[in-house]
């Protein structure tokens, strides 16, 4: 059983690995929703016309940003899946403390670029922007939680 579990992870982890581009990302917003992320977002955020631009630019930016993000996650996932069977409660704690710094990192640049959505538009797009880009993060938090092991004590 341990031997499937790691294999998973294993697999999991490597076609992460395999594709810096952000290719398994597109793949699961896909899966998620049918479509490619800026589809999604140009379907939610009502940008005016006079917007459009500067908004597309702004999110250019910020999705340049959360790519460097998801890269380092990539990074994590690769660690758990190499060390899965042989953490130690340090390493465990020292790995969990990454992920929970990771994840601040994310939502504060969500919570930075919705400033600065809300300076060139107004309230109600830079909460779309805020809402949508909460919901797409939940969504491959929870696909990515579904395919990894929970991680177990070490057999004595």
């Amino acid at each position: 059983m341990k031997k499937y579990i790691f294999l998973i992870a294993v697999l999991f982890v490597s076609s992460f690995a395999w594709a810096q581009s952000n290719k398994e990302e597109i793949d699961l917003m896909q899966a998620a929703f049918g479509k490619d992320k800026k589809a999604v977002v140009a379907e939610f955020v009502k940008v005016s016309p006079t917007q459009k631009d500067a908004f597309w630019k702004l999110y250019d930016q910020y999705e340049t940003q959360r790519k460097a993000l998801g890269l380092e996650r990539i990074e994590l996932l690769k660690q758990y899946a190499a060390h899965y069977f042989d953490f130690t409660p340090v390493q465990a704690d020292e790995w969990t403390k990454k992920v929970i710094a990771l994840q601040k990192k994310t939502d504060d640049l969500i919570v930075t670029y919705y400033g600065k959505v809300k300076a060139i538009s107004d309230g109600i797009v830079a909460t779309q922007f805020y809402q949508i880009e909460n919901y797409i993060l939940a969504s491959i938090r929870m696909q990515i939680l579904q395919k990894v092991p929970f991680i177990s004590k070490p057999a004595k």
